[in-house]
Parts: structure tokens; C-alpha cells; sequence
């Protein structure tokens, strides 16, 4: 497909952007750092794994060992685009420059939809667990209050989003230390009798469940590490968005991996995999428990209820900042880009009526519209992990021609760690395919595909001929 190579605006050599320059830089390196090791630890790691373990058994380790490893190389890829072109809309701006417009349309406007669902999601969690401490106040009462204390911070300076985050995150690193520690002493048996291997052999074996327990636990892994990409996002409302982000991801990656695979090694080696309770109070309440560790559910509520809260902050942020790119580059209704005192306040305002809309949706039609709407955003991530493969195979093949002091940050083994990375997604779309609940998400997401990428190959067929009569 042809098309028209007009370089973006916001590929400014001086500042990596111009029509988003009128954003403020109020991010730090330390809240960059944060936001990258802190953004995809949320309720999933601390309650939602566990679903995970209930359907994979032991295996679940090595789910979580793939799936790092896939999202090491995604955000490694984000890494070298950002870093070498730093921009508000981080890979949908870059889809858009590399591969066209219905690229950047699509991965955008996708991200956009998982970060407010989430939004809904989190919200309505936090706020049930709100009403069962303070009961007076409905549960929708509390997440009334939770979307506006957050939106009215996020139309602030940006650096109150920062703060709000490195603290959220550095209780929920602290958190996933602490728990590391602790299991690792009740593995020796300083709690009690060491379990040695009894857990991970017993109760069925290390793969209890076979191939379709771990397939069914490869959705609810991947899931999990959803909202990585806000870093490269954020990156550009930093004081020097190329080493900051370069910085932040090689920080990362690793760490993030360590974390969640570390924690479920700890879980399934010291509580059996088929217990009630891991599903039911999540591993790490199972697990503290175990050990005897006094007001266990209590203190894992309260790190839940942060999890939640700063996965609200860091979706409205992201899918502000998100939408204010798109329409900036004419994908969108251009109200949206009017920006007040160095924030998008429009694409604020709109990410956080779009995500109450979607709580009330949760509400009035929990299993109909708001199901729908999660299973749509259930796929988002894999649909931009998609397209960033594809874009950060041309971006860096032309950087390496145009700009190659630009490669701060560069994927490894390239093209074939990308290239694997890729079959390695189209292989998730094909596990999901087997399965009933996998094909009807994956049909709602290709309707909503198809209708983006549609628009977008619109807009670059007009941006074609303006170019040709120009």
C-alpha cells in the first residue's frame, strides 16, 4: 500500500515533539523510574493471579517466565522508538509515521478503550472494597468520589500524577519485597516445616490442568502486565525524555520480571495450588496466612486498594494523554486538544466521563455492554503489542539508515527477537481461538479493529490526495 511519507509534527529534532510542546515537563527521572517498575503491578498480580494458579496449578510459573520474557522484548522495542523519538502518543504516533494512518488510528484508539475500561474496573473494585470499611457510603458512591479526586488531580500539573504514582508504587514494590522475603524464610522453614518440593509435585504434578489449564492461565498472565507502555507515554513530560525513558526501561524490565515470577515460585511452593483460597482471598493473603502473619487480609486489602487507586491514576492519565495525541494529529474531534495551563484538560475530562459511563454500564448492564467492553479491552493489549512489532521493524531499519546516533536504546538481536515476538503474539490469538469465551472476544475485537483501521486508511487516503493537489 502506498502512501505518503510526511514526517509528523511532533518528530521535532529539537524537543521529539512541536504540536505537543505545549504539554508541560514536570515528570523526574524518579517518577519515570516508578511509573515504569510500579505500572503493571496492580490488583491482578496481588488477587487476580490467583485465578491463574487455580487454572494452571505450578505451571503458572512458567506461564508467567513466557510472558515476562514477551513483555521484556515488547518493552524493549518501546524503549528504542521512544527514546529515539519521544511523543505523547509514543507508539501510535510512531505506527502512524512508519506504517500509515489507520496503524496509528487503530493501536490508539485501542489503547485509549483498555486504559478507560480499566478505569471502570478499577474504580468499581476500589469502591467495593471501600463500602465494606465504610458502609454508609454506597459502593457507587465511593467510586463517584475516586473518579473525581482523580480527575481533578490529573487536570493539575502533571507533576501531581507523578507524585501520586511513585508513592502508590513504591508501597506496592515495598509490598512484593516484603512478601518475597517473608517466603523465601518460610521456604527454609523459619515459619514452621520447610514444603520443599511436596507442593509442587503433589496435588497433581507441576502441570495438573495439562494444556488447557495453561491456556487458560496464558490469558490471565498477559492480562496482567497490561498498561506497561504508559512510561514511554509519560516520558515525554519529562525533563529529557530520551535518557529518562532509555534509563527507565533498562531499570525495568527486569525487575518487573523478578517480581511477578518470583512471587508465584514463592505461592505455589509454599501453599497448594487446588486450595479454595488462592482464588478466592488471592495467593498473598493464602500465603501470609500460612506463615502466620497477624492482620494478613487486612494489610493485603488496604496494598489492593492502592493498586487499584494508582492503576486509576496512571489509566486516566494515559488514556488523557493518549486521546489528546490522536486528535492533535487529526484523529479525532478537535476540542479535545485544548490544553489548560500545560495539561489536555478536554481529553481528561473525557477519558474520565467515558470511564464513569462505563461503571455505570457495569451497573445497568453488567453482563451484557460492560462484559463486552472488558472482553474488547481483554484484547487491546495484544492488538498494539501487534503493532508495535510491526512498526519498530521498519522505524529501526530506517533510523539505522537516517539517524543512527538516535539508537540510545536498541532491541536486542534484531529483527529476530522481534520477529519472534510477533509469532509469539499471533500464537495467544490462535490459543484464544480454541476456546468459546477466546473466539467471541476475539470478535468483538476485530469488529472494533476493522472499524478503526477503516477510518484510518480513510484519513490517509485524504492526506494522500491533499498531498498529491498541494
Amino acid at each position: 500500500m502506498s502512501r505518503t511519507n510526511t514526517r509528523s509534527p511532533q518528530y521535532s529534532p529539537e524537543a521529539g515533539q512541536n504540536s505537543e510542546s505545549v504539554l508541560s515537563h514536570g515528570l523526574k527521572q524518579r517518577h519515570l523510574s516508578m511509573i515504569a517498575l510500579g505500572g503493571v503491578i496492580g490488583a491482578g498480580l496481588f488477587v487476580g493471579s490467583g485465578v491463574g494458579i487455580a487454572a494452571a496449578g505450578p505451571a503458572i510459573v512458567l506461564l508467567f517466565m513466557g510472558t515476562g520474557a514477551l513483555v521484556m522484548l515488547i518493552m524493549r522495542m518501546l524503549g528504542e522508538m521512544s527514546a529515539a523519538r519521544p511523543s505523547t502518543g509514543s507508539f501510535s504516533v510512531h505506527a502512524e509515521e512508519e506504517v500509515g494512518s489507520w496503524a496509528g488510528t487503530t493501536s490508539g484508539w485501542m489503547y485509549w478503550l483498555m486504559l478507560c475500561a480499566g478505569v471502570a474496573a478499577e474504580a468499581t473494585a476500589a469502591g467495593t472494597i471501600m463500602h465494606q470499611w465504610v458502609s454508609f457510603i454506597p459502593a457507587y458512591g465511593w467510586v463517584a468520589i475516586f473518579m473525581v479526586f482523580f480527575c481533578a488531580s490529573n487536570l493539575t500539573a502533571v507533576k501531581n500524577f507523578g507524585e501520586f504514582e511513585f508513592w502508590f508504587s513504591a508501597i506496592k514494590v515495598t509490598t512484593i519485597v516484603a512478601f518475597l522475603v517473608l517466603g523465601l524464610l518460610g521456604i527454609l522453614g523459619v515459619f514452621g516445616d520447610a514444603p520443599g518440593t511436596s507442593h509442587l509435585t503433589g496435588h497433581g504434578g507441576f502441570f495438573p490442568t495439562g494444556v488447557a489449564g495453561l491456556a487458560a492461565g496464558l490469558l490471565t498472565t498477559i492480562s496482567g502486565f497490561a498498561g506497561l507502555e504508559t512510561v514511554t507515554i509519560a516520558a515525554a513530560e519529562s525533563d529529557n525524555p530520551s535518557r529518562n525513558v532509555a534509563r527507565a526501561v533498562r531499570t525495568a524490565v527486569w525487575r518487573i520480571a523478578v517480581f511477578y515470577i518470583g512471587s508465584m515460585a514463592v505461592v505455589v511452593t509454599l501453599v497448594p495450588w487446588n486450595d479454595p483460597k488462592v482464588a478466592k482471598n488471592g495467593p498473598y493473603v493464602t500465603v501470609l496466612d500460612t506463615l502466620g502473619i497477624p492482620a494478613a487480609g487486612t494489610i493485603m486489602q488496604i496494598v489492593v486498594l492502592v493498586a487499584l487507586l494508582s492503576a486509576m491514576n496512571a489509566n486516566i492519565y494515559g488514556s488523557s494523554r493518549m486521546a489528546f495525541s490522536l486528535v492533535s494529529r487529526g484523529q479525532g474531534p478537535r476540542f479535545l486538544s485544548k490544553v489548560t495551563r500545560g495539561v489536555p484538560a478536554a481529553a481528561v475530562l473525557a477519558s474520565c466521563v467515558f470511564g464513569f459511563a462505563a461503571v455505570i454500564a457495569g451497573i445497568v448492564w453488567p453482563t451484557t455492554v460492560f462484559a463486552w467492553l472488558l472482553n474488547i479491552a481483554g484484547c487491546s493489549v495484544l492488538v498494539v503489542w501487534s503493532i508495535v512489532c510491526l512498526t519498530q521493524l521498519k522505524m529501526r531499519r530506517r533510523l539505522e539508515r537516517e539517524a543512527p546516533e538516535q539508537l540510545s536504546v536498541r532491541m536486542w538481536a534484531f529483527p529476530y527477537l522481534t520477529w519472534l515476538t510477533f509469532a509469539a503474539i499471533l500464537g495467544v490469538f490462535a490459543v484464544m481461538a480454541a476456546s468459546p469465551d477466546g473466539r467471541q472476544q476475539l470478535i468483538g475485537t476485530a469488529a472494533v479493529v476493522a472499524a478503526l483501521a477503516g477510518a484510518g486508511h480513510l484519513k490517509q487516503r485524504r492526506d494522500q490526495r491533499a498531498a498529491a493537489t498541494s
